[in-house]
């Protein structure tokens, strides 16, 4: 489910903007969405209680990686599309 800071659609699907709308059974948040834009989305990533959060290239922030980690959350920096195609994600 693509979930974003702007309207569209990503391979399809609308991108979800508004924080209200839950998503369950989240896997894995991959994140393309720089530090100084993550704030006000802590809680609903949070919320959501994903497995993991990757922090693409860029989107690195040490406290939301610490929040997530104080909330059993596994984090970790890498390229999700370098994962993708070498099988790694």
């Amino acid at each position: 489910m693509p979930v974003g800071i702007r309207k569209g659609e990503v391979g399809g699907q609308p991108i979800i903007t508004d924080k209200e709308q839950k998503i369950e059974g989240v896997d894995t948040v991959t994140l393309y969405v720089g530090p100084q834009n993550q704030p006000t989305w802590y809680d609903y990533i949070l919320s959501v209680k994903p497995k993991r959060i990757i922090f693409n290239p860029g989107t690195e922030n040490r406290e939301l990686e610490q929040m997530a980690e104080d909330a059993g959350i596994e984090t970790m920096h890498h390229c999700t599309l370098v994962m993708l195609a070498s099988s790694t994600y």
